[in-house]
């Protein structure tokens, strides 16, 4: 895990407390570094530090990695180790070492799990708090196995502090012990032969946070393996519902209960067990005559989780039927119980729904064909004549009233009906609420059902009939035909806004054509083009901005590629991946100055495919959107399954796809990060020299005098936005491709790779106009498109190997070179933070941000106390020039060699 990923989710606070500092008011604790009788420690929540403000401590101030080092008396790596753990484990961490293999001999888990929920058992009986908490959830602690943890069992079982350390039970924190799960009432997971082989720990405290914790290496099942006897399976959500269950006679005379752990939480133990239990028929049963019944919550997590392990357990089973408990809205089984008479389990049982798992289309929906609205063939309409016999006649006029789409009415001479709430989206159901009306009575029979299931239809239709006193195979007729027209009527819909809200594509007039052509058949064609990208507006930066226009241009090519920017605060990187964008095509450009959460995975299927999507800041990007990001830069695809709720009210289950590939520009402040998130793109760092700060400035100065012509920019911008229309997307092949390999030590070497042979690629495609065609239509890499590529990425590639990121380098070069300067004793040359914030001109923020990087690689080391001041010098003097020569002469020596 990255350090800045552990400073962002672990707090001083928890961290603290995780150590065994008790944080009193105002933030403040009594040091554990120095004999401090009033509390001299202070922590900030804001700034994420602790800072000890007595005289006679050396503390000073220390984010999270430095207090753990100094609390547990760690190395750096160990202190990390031991925050990642801390970061990322739900379950306990224990700082023994792994067990050995031969674990099993040494440890019986089942008596000693046994033997500790015995203690549990005896310790509820004697604590009003865990007693009060059940009556509270209506668990009956007399006749149900419930436990209470009150953390002491290991004060008086001292010879099973090693076997509870294995097992995850204690944890061990300086001296002493904490136990796990604390607190909080136990219910014991059972093994195949019964035996208590894990526990599920929930807080008896409400006030707490977090809920629900396992033991790791979680085993066992609630509350048994289920009997291969029984013929019903129902499973609730949480283990506390499968309890309140436990307790209805009723219900386990019927029922054979099996608790799921969550809406996800059908491990691959459940799977095992339920298929057991499945294919082992009572009697001379059938497996088919197994049923399974899911019973989860009443919100949408619950809906979609439900429907999630259903299709599961389908795959698994596909004779057995399954179907799930339909839940009142923001309810679960064990409220329903504190609220409601048992009666209303009985209820909701026998009132479940079937989940239909569809396999095939009908003939209807494979032969549909609608081109576009209003040129639709009418069906055809059915009806029966006096004697009962049936007429097909076409009906010319469809009789559909759509002037309010929320309220679509269709008369007919048989009832009025009336479909409220907008027609759904999704193609493969129609599932609408409709109110159907007798003409001659205005009596009304409302219901919801799926249009598309004749068993409904025909349901529908006779119940409505039955009400209204009419005729139930009219009605069906006329279901089946507003079947028909609703599903007309949405296709052209859908159609039309396809229409309205696709971009069209530009076509480059025939004049404009020729001179682009004439551009890019000529040699030197990349670095051409970057002297246009220099009249554009970027002044300076001459590898960035080719560059970053190579990696720009590749958003609709079989090869997509990816940069992020790196820079401090105001050093133009955001600048620069906007003019850079401002040079593709502006129908293809999707800029974004935030992103919540969840909203790549709200665009529509296509919508994202073949842009170029420009992030002016990832720093502020969550980790959910991060990872969405990710993927379409990778995996190309964003499939999730998702719960969407209809204008009536209804939530129901749905996958929602997301389509690439995309090319991406982005930029960032951060030096480390998520390495996944930086393996997938170039890093380019910002040139934030001296000269290139004059560059701008006199750039600045000419266009503000008139001296720079605004409109032969705009014009050079619109040459190159034709030029890149222009391109081509072709499959390359590349001879060279073996013949040039990276360094070895380059970071995430793999990925790299590819990255380079696709910027190869890429720049084969943008001199598509000078390339010759093997005979599969292939564009055919050239030496020069080798060497364009090496000279362009070179300061990428060491980057990558470079311990150190772009704009961190940059400033420990300028520092080597400010300490160099002081003369020949130079290497034990001691600095001070301010001396350098105002030689090197760097604001106090950032400078902090250096230091303490450089800190933490060894690269300086810090003497002297806070409140006297802090000095530095460097013990790492690497050679930057050195390590170029050596990368070039490496790559180069193979290019020569070609």
């Amino acid at each position: 895990m990255e350090i800045q990923e552990l400073k962002q989710r672990l707090s001083i606070i928890d961290v603290a407390k995780a150590l065994g500092i008790q944080i009193g008011k105002n933030q403040r604790a009594l040091c554990p570094f120095h004999d401090d009788k009033t509390p001299s420690l202070q922590f900030s929540k804001e700034k994420n530090i602790a800072t000890c403000f007595s005289s006679n401590c050396n503390l000073g101030t220390v984010d999270i990695i430095g207090l753990t080092e100094r609390k547990l008396n760690l190395s750096t790596h160990e202190a990390l180790k031991y925050l990642s753990q801390l970061a990322g484990e739900t379950k306990p961490i224990s700082e023994t070492k792994q067990p050995p293999a031969t674990e099993p001999e040494i440890i019986n888990q089942p008596d000693i799990l046994k033997q500790v929920f015995t203690y549990f058992e005896n310790a509820l009986l004697n604590s009003k708090p865990a007693k009060d908490y059940c009556k509270q959830r209506n668990l009956d602690y007399q006749k149900l196995q419930i436990g209470y943890n009150t953390g002491t069992y290991h004060h008086n079982n001292k010879e099973q502090i090693l076997p509870l350390e294995i097992l995850g039970l204690l944890k061990k924190i300086n001296s002493g012990h904490s136990s796990f799960g604390k607190g909080c009432i136990v219910f014991p997971l059972k093994n195949r032969k019964g035996e208590t082989t894990g526990l599920y720990f929930r807080e008896a405290n409400g006030d707490k946070a977090n809920k629900h914790y396992y033991l790791k290496n979680r085993q066992g099942l609630y509350p048994n393996y289920p009997k291969p006897e029984t013929t019903k399976l129902l499973i609730p959500e949480s283990i506390i519902d499968t309890a309140t269950l436990q307790q209805i006679q009723s219900i386990t005379e019927e029922y054979e209960l099996l608790s799921s752990y969550g809406t996800n939480g059908i491990t691959e133990e459940h799977k095992a067990a339920i298929k057991e239990w499945a294919e082992s028929p009572p009697s001379h049963e059938a497996t088919a005559d197994k049923k399974i019944i899911l019973f989860f919550d009443g919100d949408e997590a619950g809906r979609t989780g439900a429907a999630t392990r259903a299709e599961e357990l389908h795959k698994l089973l596909p004779k057995v039927k399954i179907s799930q408990v339909e839940t009142p809205e923001n309810e679960d089984v064990n409220n329903l119980s504190i609220g409601h008479t048992l009666e209303i389990f009985t209820e909701l049982l026998n009132n479940r729904k079937p989940f239909l798992f569809s396999v095939e289309k009908t003939s209807n929906e494979e032969n549909k064909a609608v081109q576009t609205k209003g040129n639709v063939s009418p069906p055809v309409r059915r009806s029966l004549d006096e004697g009962g016999s049936a007429t097909i006649t076409p009906k010319q006029d469809t009789g559909l009233n759509t002037h309010n789409p929320y309220k679509i009415i269709y008369p007919t001479p048989n009832a009025i009906y009336y479909i409220k709430g907008s027609v759904p989206k999704v193609l493969d159901s129609m599932r609408v609420t409709i109110e159907i009306e007798n003409i001659s009575t205005g009596r009304k029979s409302r219901q919801r059902f799926d249009l598309y299931e004749d068993k409904q239809t025909e349901k529908a239709a006779r119940e409505a009939a039955e009400k209204l006193n009419l005729r139930a195979d009219l009605l069906e007729l006329d279901l089946n035909y507003l079947t028909d027209l609703l599903d007309n009527y949405r296709e052209a819909e859908l159609m039309e806004k396809q229409k309205e809200t696709g971009k069209e594509k530009v076509i480059v007039p025939a004049a404009e054509q020729a001179g682009c052509i004439d551009f890019m058949s000529k040699l030197n064609l990349i670095q051409r083009f970057n002297e246009l990208i220099g009249k554009a507006g970027i002044t300076g930066e001459e590898n960035n901005r080719v560059f970053l226009f190579t990696i720009g241009s590749s958003y609709k090519m079989p090869d997509t590629l990816h940069a992020l920017v790196q820079g401090s605060s105001g050093s133009g990187k955001t600048y620069l991946i906007k003019i850079i964008s401002s040079l593709m095509p502006p129908e293809d450009v999707i800029r974004l100055t935030r992103v919540t959460e969840n909203s790549f995975y709200n665009y529509g299927e296509y919508e994202l495919q073949y842009k170029l999507i420009v992030i002016e800041d990832t720093d502020g990007l969550k980790e959910e959107a991060e990872f969405a990001f990710r993927e379409l830069q990778s995996n190309e695809i964003l499939s999730s399954s998702t719960s969407l709720k209809n204008e009536n009210g209804h939530i129901q289950g749905t996958v929602r796809i997301v389509r690439g590939p995309i090319g991406s520009l982005a930029t960032t402040t951060r030096g480390e990060m998520y390495q996944d998130n930086m393996s997938r793109v170039f890093i380019i760092a910002v040139d934030e020299s001296q000269g290139q700060t004059e560059k701008i400035i006199r750039y600045q100065n000419q266009k503000a005098t008139g001296i720079i012509n605004k409109n032969e920019e705009a014009e050079t911008k619109r040459f190159i936005q034709n030029c890149i229309r222009m391109l081509k997307p072709y499959e390359v092949i590349n001879p060279y491709a073996d013949k040039i390999l990276l360094p070895m030590e380059a970071d995430t070497i793999r990925r790299l790779t590819n990255l380079f042979h696709a910027f190869i690629n890429q720049i084969t495609i943008i001199n598509q106009y000078q390339r010759k065609k093997d005979p599969h239509g292939r564009l055919i890499t050239e030496k020069e498109d080798v060497k364009n590529a090496i000279d362009i990425m070179f300061d990428s590639i060491v980057l990558k190997v470079d311990e150190l990121d772009g704009s961190l380098r940059q400033f420990y070069e300028q520092l080597k070179q400010y300490i160099q300067s002081k003369g020949q004793q130079y290497k034990d040359y001691q600095f001070t933070q301010r001396e350098i914030r105002h030689a090197l001109n760097i604001k106090k923020t950032r400078l902090s941000y250096y230091i303490n990087e450089l800190l933490e690689l060894e690269y300086i080391i810090q003497s002297g106390y806070a409140n006297r001041g802090y000095s530095y010098k460097i013990t790492w003097w690497d050679s930057l020039q050195a390590l170029r020569e050596r990368i070039k002469k490496y790559l180069y020596g193979q290019l020569n060699n070609l």
